[in-house]
C-alpha cells in the first residue's frame, strides 16, 4: 500500500510536457480526478488495527489529506461489528481484535455522502515464519550479506507471501566529546559537560520495496529466499544490527494486486511506456457505481522473527564501513574583531542552527566537527529500543 500515492501521482492526475532535450521540463495539472485512497490490512494479530483514508492530490499540492468524519467499521460473517475512530491521520479500531480462521470479513466506509465496501475476505493459512539468516555473498562484485528468510507450509496451501522488514542499528559518533559548546549570549559561549547521551544512538528504518514470493511452481510450499542485501561498506552494520522480518500470507487476488502495484511503481518513470489503466482492488462504491476508489482491504496472516548480529561476526578482519557522513575536525577562532581569523559570530550562528559540534580545545582556539559526526542524536535516537539486546 505504500506505493499507492506514487501510482496516483503517475497515472491519474498529471500531464507532462517538454519543449526540447535541453530545456527544463514543465509540469502542470491538466486534469484531476479526486478519488478516495484506502490502506487497510487486517491480520491475525490481537491488536487495535489501523486504516488510512486519504484522497488523491494534485502535483502542486504538498501531499494527501486525510478524510475526516468517515464512518468506518469491519463486519464479519457472524454479525460482529468492529467500529473505528479517527485519530491523528488514521482510523483505529475501538477495541483490539484479530482475524480468525474460517471467518469472513468485510470493510465498510461511509465518507462524504457515499458508501463503500469491500468483498468478503477470509484469513489465509496461518504459516509461521521459519529462520532469518545472514549469508555471506558477493553481488556484482560487491561483498556483503544476504538476509535469507525461510518458511514451510506442510499443507501446501499458503502459496502467496509478502515480506516487510524493520532494521535497527547502533550508531556511534566518531568525533564525540563529553563536552558541548553552548551559546550563552550574543557574543559568548560556554563549554560544559553534556547532560545527555550523544555518542551512542539507535536508528530504525522500514523497508519500502514490495517483496513478493509465491511457490506455485514448486513441488513444496517452501521459502528459502533473500529479501535484503547489505554491502560490507554499509555503515548500518558497522557495530550491531538487528532486523525484524514480517511474513504475510495472502490470497491470490491480493498477491496479484501487490504484484501489479509493484510493476507500476517500479517502472522507469512517468514518461515510460508502462502506463496501465486504473488499478482496481476489492473495494467499490455501493451508492454510485461510477465512483472510483483505490486501495485494498487485505486480510492476511502474519508472523515475524528478529535477529541480531555484529559486524565482526561475519567480517572478522575487514575494515569497518565508513561513517554515515564524511567527518574531519576543523579549527575556528572564537573572537570578535576586524581580523579575518576572528569568526565568533559564525561560530554562534552555526551552533544556534545546530550545524557544528564542539570537539576539543579551549577558548578562543576551538575545534569543531559537523554535527552528525559529534552528536548522533542529530539523525538518530539516544533511547535504546526496548527489544535491543547487546
Amino acid at each position: 500500500m505504500k506505493k499507492i500515492t506514487l501510482f496516483l501521482f503517475c497515472f491519474l492526475a498529471f500531464n507532462f510536457f517538454f519543449t526540447s532535450c535541453t530545456e527544463p521540463m514543465a509540469l502542470q495539472t491538466n486534469t484531476f480526478e479526486e478519488i478516495l485512497v484506502v490502506e487497510s490490512i487486517l491480520t491475525d494479530e490481537l491488536k487495535q488495527h489501523e486504516i488510512k483514508i486519504t484522497k488523491t492530490y494534485k502535483f502542486e499540492e504538498s501531499g494527501p489529506k486525510a478524510v475526516l468524519n468517515a464512518l468506518v467499521y469491519i463486519k464479519d460473517d457472524s454479525g460482529n461489528i468492529y467500529p473505528f475512530y479517527y485519530d491523528d491521520g488514521k482510523y483505529i479500531s475501538q477495541q483490539p481484535f484479530q482475524a480468525l480462521s474460517g471467518r469472513k470479513y468485510q470493510l465498510y466506509i461511509t465518507a462524504e455522502n457515499k458508501t463503500y465496501s469491500s468483498t468478503l475476505e477470509k484469513l489465509p493459512t496461518q504459516t509461521p515464519i521459519g529462520e532469518v539468516t545472514p549469508t555471506l555473498t558477493t553481488k556484482e562484485g560487491v561483498k556483503g550479506l544476504d538476509i535469507y528468510v525461510k518458511s514451510y507450509d506442510p499443507t501446501n496451501t499458503s502459496k502467496y507471501y509478502r515480506y516487510e522488514y524493520e532494521e535497527t542499528y547502533r550508531v556511534e559518533a566518531p568525533y564525540w566529546s563529553s563536552q558541548k559548546a553552548i551559546v550563552t549570549g550574543p557574543q559568548s559561549i560556554d563549554i560544559n559537560y553534556r547532560d545527555s547521551e550523544a555518542r551512542v544512538c539507535y536508528k530504525t528504518d522500514n523497508s519500502t520495496d514490495i517483496i513478493l514470493i509465491n511457490t506455485n511452481n514448486q513441488s513444496e510450499d517452501r521459502i528459502n529466499s533473500p529479501i535484503r542485501f547489505i554491502s560490507d561498506k554499509n555503515p548500518i552494520i558497522t557495530h550491531r544490527y538487528s532486523i525484524l522480518v514480517k511474513q504475510y500470507v495472502q490470497n491470490s487476488a491480493t498477491h496479484t494486486y501487490y504484484k501489479t502495484l509493484k510493476e507500476i511503481s517500479g517502472s522507469e518513470g512517468t514518461l515510460s511506456q508502462n502506463q496501465p489503466g486504473f488499478l482496481y482492488g476489492n473495494l467499490k462504491c455501493e451508492s454510485d457505481p461510477n465512483t472510483k476508489i483505490i486501495g485494498l482491504f487485505d486480510v492476511s496472516s502474519v508472523s515475524e522473527k528478529r535477529i541480531f548480529f555484529n559486524f565482526r561476526d561475519y567480517f572478522p578482519t575487514e575494515d569497518i564501513p565508513p561513517y554515515f557522513y564524511k567527518c574531519e575536525e576543523f579549527f575556528m577562532l572564537f573572537c570578535f574583531g576586524t581580523s579575518p581569523e576572528c569568526v565568533g559570530f559564525d561560530i554562534i550562528y552555526y551552533l544556534n542552527s545546530n550545524q557544528i559540534a564542539y570537539f576539543r580545545g579551549t577558548k578562543p582556539r576551538l575545534y569543531f566537527v559537523d554535527t552528525p559526526c559529534g552528536d548522533c542524536t542529530s539523525f538518530s535516537s539516544n533511547i535504546k529500543p526496548s527489544f535491543w539486546i547487546d
